[in-house]
This record gives C-alpha cells, structure tokens and sequence, in this order.
C-alpha cells in the first residue's frame, strides 16, 4: 500500500474468520486484540499493540446477538482513545436494516439508532455490504461505502451456463435488486407477490410473470426463517419452472430456515460469509466476500475509486 499511514486491522470474535481472509489478501497480519469477559456477561475490549496514528479497520458484523454490535462500539471507543488516526467500521452483515422507517405508529427506527451509535462511538467511514434498504447510507453523517455481493455472485451465476433463465424477487420490495441482475444478464424478470399475517409469515403469495420451462434465480438481501423464499420457489416449480436456485448476500437463517430450505424443491441456496453459517445445509453454498472487502479496504487507503470495480 502505498499511502504512509499504517494500516491495521482488528476482529471482533464472530467475524474474525472473515476478517482472517482479508488480512490474507490484503497480505498483513490480523491485529492483536483482546476481550475480556465478566462473570455477568459485561465484555471488556484492548488493543495489545499500538495503534496511534494507524488507519485502524475494524471488521465486524452486527448479526444477532446484540454482544456482537456492543463489541464492535466498545472496539470504536478504545481505538479513539488510543489515539488512532482514523477509524473505519467494516460491517459486512448490518443488523437492524429492517427498521428503517415508521411503518406503523409508535415504533422506532433502529437502523438510524444503529448508526448514531456508531457515529458517537467515533466512526470516520463505514464500509457494509447490501443494506437491507439504500437509504440507510443517509443515516449516516460520515462517508459510507455500499458494496453490492452480486460482484462475487455473477461469476457464479453464469459459471452455471443456465438456459431459458430468468431472475425473479421474492417480493415487490427487492424488484430493483432483482432488475440489477435481470439487465446484466439480458434475461426476462418476474415478481412475487406476497401479504403477510405477521412478520416471518406469508399468509399468500402469486407470481407475476412466465416462469413455465425456466430456469430461476431467485434474488434477495438476506434470508431469515426461509419462509419467503422457499414458497416461493415451490410456487414456481409447481407453476412449470425446470428449477429453482437462490442468491442471498446475507445467511441469517433463523431456525428452521434449514429444514425449509432443505424440504423445498430448491436446487440450491447460495449465500456469502458476511455472517457464519454453521447450519447443517446440504443444498447451502457459501461463496467468501473477503477478496472484495480487501480490494474495498486496498482502495480506500489508497484513495482510489471504489465504484469502478463493481459491475452493479
């Protein structure tokens, strides 16, 4: 890296097998870091090596529990006060983006207290990765890089040679995702249409366009329970679709996301490691976003572009 300043970068406990990867790309260590933890829960985090005057990254995604956020402000807090020079928070995985307005009356907005959390702590960029919703960047009163996994994804997509394929949303909310896709590989879009009983149940659900003979990519942000994605995949086969796979950035996969996904007629789940998936899953394929996060980290200190190595 060319520019003076040393870079750093630091792990918080669940995301240090992906942060292990981007230090192996970036070709420099994983910094030394411990927490400590109290016999009530209560975590305490230090740095155990200098940090004043570094660019210092810290990689970790907020996914469920919330340790894992408080581990990522408290890692903030001390590399301010140890006199870093500058402080940026890799979020692959941003919890809480499904809050993001006022859909009913006395409700909060998480992901806009999410992110003056990270603003207090002290944050001088944020670098996250398929945001559950665009406007979530304007939370933010710091610069905000949004990386896209379609990046890693299409390279899988079209290593499958796939036929007569065609992209599809699960839902109305994710046609623009969907329709990203759908314009770089030339290929038709079809839409779900669904109406929920309550969060995580689909009370119905009608599929807007031809999907007979076709094979589908499903398109979506995350996957939580499965129950979305996997009946809408059944809906489609039952409706004539040679088959079905889905593309996924983020693995949440609440149980029993598995069982559905693996009782479904999916060919194939396909997600990225912004979050670990330790869930036994056959028909689940992980692809890493490490090499994507270390290029993003490479350019930033470098002050290169960042848009220009994304094809979406």
């Amino acid at each position: 890296m060319s520019n003076e300043r040393p870079v750093k970068v630091f792990a918080g406990t669940n995301t240090r097998y992906l942060a292990e990867k981007i230090c192996e790309n970036l070709g420099c260590p994983l910094g030394n870091m411990i927490i400590q933890h109290f016999a009530d829960g209560e975590f305490a985090v230090s740095f155990e090596e200098s940090i004043r005057g570094c660019e210092v990254y810290l990689v970790q995604s907020t996914f469920p529990s919330s340790d894992n956020l408080m581990e990522l402000l408290l890692m903030i807090d001390a590399a301010k006060r140890a006199s870093a020079a500058s402080v940026i928070a890799v979020v692959p995985y941003f919890g809480w983006a499904r809050q993001d307005r006022k859909d009913r009356s006395r409700v909060s907005i998480a992901s806009k207290l999410i992110a003056d959390l990270l603003s207090v702590a002290g944050i001088d960029r944020l670098i996250t990765m398929d945001l559950h919703a665009d406007q979530i960047q304007g939370f933010f009163n710091v610069p905000v890089d949004h990386l896209y996994a379609s990046s890693v994804f299409v390279d899988y997509i079209a290593s499958l040679k796939l036929e007569d394929m065609v992209i599809a949303s699960p839902d109305v909310g994710g046609s623009k995702r969907a329709s990203t896709y759908a314009k770089y590989f030339g290929v038709p879009l079809v839409l779900c249409h669904k109406q929920r009983a309550k969060a995580n149940v689909v009370e119905s659900m009608m599929v807007i366009g031809d999907v007979e003979g076709k094979n589908v990519i499903l398109v979506d942000d995350m996957v939580d329970t499965a129950g979305t994605i996997t009946k809408a995949a059944d809906l489609m086969m039952e409706q004539g679709a040679k088959s079905v796979r889905a593309i996924a950035s983020h693995a949440v996969m609440s149980d029993p996301a598995s069982e559905r996904v693996m009782n479904s007629k999916m060919t194939e789940m396909i997600f990225s490691d912004s979050i670990p998936f330790t869930k036994d899953c056959p028909k689940a394929h992980i692809i890493s976003i490490a090499e994507m996060f270390a290029e993003t980290i490479r350019r930033a200190h470098n002050n290169e572009s960042i848009s220009s190595q994304y094809i979406m």
